[in-house]
């Protein structure tokens, strides 16, 4: 046989709104519950401000005129966007954003089809959506992006120097795409400048931020421009390079020549207190010997020495006489 069990939701106080499971042995399966729902497996695009439709497709086609159908997004407190019980909308529970700009059709509904009308698109209705039938237990999710109106033009700024070649690196970003677009560098003339791989992040509201670099070297006008673009939609931005930020690199002539004369310079002056340290320790060595010559002299007794009676004596070396005896002449 099978069991049956009801989950049901409270939360509007109107209309106990029940959610009917039932596990079925395979031979007793009914044709009720077979119907599958469709969505979309794309996500739904649009812009701020338009009227759209969130598809949602029962197959093969069922009458839920009469059924409860709900519309609910699950990051809104409370979930609830859209819903109708025998054809008639709910809206005790239903959040305020979505007031008075949600609807089904009666006719559609006869034939199957659920999806939801949602006028005057807002940037913050961007989100996963579900489409459910609790009597069936079926249901299938839709993700809407909203993208502005008018895309913001990209930013541009100076995110380096490469002073090997004296270029300046530029970034270009730009936010709020769906889908994915492209990013082209151009110089002043228009022609297409070389850039490296473009990065990509997708925000929480579905939409692309997209940034691009590029190395870019002195022009005659040092104008660029940051290009981003779709089939039907494009964005740029120009930006002009201050002069004072290109440096023109050195020639590998002058490099070797610089390095050659300052390497010459260096050993000329090395080899220049080298010789002043020695040319000193020499004349240290010289005067230090001409003290020790002098050190060793004896010291010579005056000739003459002045008498305390006024006299003058006289002395005379000795000589010896024939006996060998001294002589002294006084």
């Amino acid at each position: 046989m099978f069991k049956e069990r009801f989950a049901c939701d409270l939360s509007i106080p109107e209309v106990r709104i029940c959610e009917y499971f039932s596990n079925f042995n395979e031979l007793e399966r009914t044709t009720r519950l077979e119907a599958g729902q469709i969505g979309s497996s794309q996500p739904i695009v649009a812009t701020v401000g338009d009227d759209i439709m969130l598809p949602c497709q029962l197959k093969p086609v069922q009458d839920v005129s009469i059924l409860t159908v709900m519309w609910t997004r699950s990051d809104l407190d409370p979930r609830y966007i859209h819903v109708s019980r025998a054809g008639q909308e709910t809206i005790s529970a239903k959040h305020g954003s979505y007031q008075g700009r949600t609807s089904l059709s009666i006719d559609r509904l006869k034939q199957g089809d659920i999806s939801l009308k949602l006028s005057r698109v807002k940037l913050s209705d961007g989100g996963n959506y579900t489409c459910h039938i609790p009597h069936l237990n079926k249901e299938s999710l839709v993700e809407l992006i909203v993208v502005p109106d008018a895309i913001p033009s990209p930013v541009i700024s100076i995110s380096g120097l490469d002073r090997v070649r004296g270029g300046v690196l530029l970034q270009c970003e730009s936010k709020g795409w769906y889908p994915l677009p492209d990013v082209i560098w151009l110089d002043g003339e228009g022609n297409l400048l070389s850039a490296g791989p473009t990065e990509t992040v997708r925000g929480p509201d579905g939409l692309y931020t997209v940034s691009s670099r590029v190395t870019v070297e002195k022009r005659h006008n040092n104008n660029f421009t940051c290009r981003v673009q779709q089939s039907n939609q494009t964005s740029e931005k120009h930006f002009i390079v201050p002069e004072d930020f290109f440096k023109v690199p050195p020639s590998s002539s002058s490099v070797i020549i610089g390095v050659s004369v300052g390497l010459v310079v260096c050993i000329v002056v090395v080899v220049a207190v080298l010789y002043f340290v020695w040319k000193r320790r020499q004349n240290m060595i010289k005067t230090k010997s001409c003290w020790d010559e002098t050190e060793e002299i004896p010291e010579m007794q005056p000739l003459n020495e002045s008498q305390s009676d006024g006299k003058t004596l006289t002395v005379s070396p000795a000589v010896s006489d024939q006996g060998g005896k001294r002589r002294t002449n006084m």
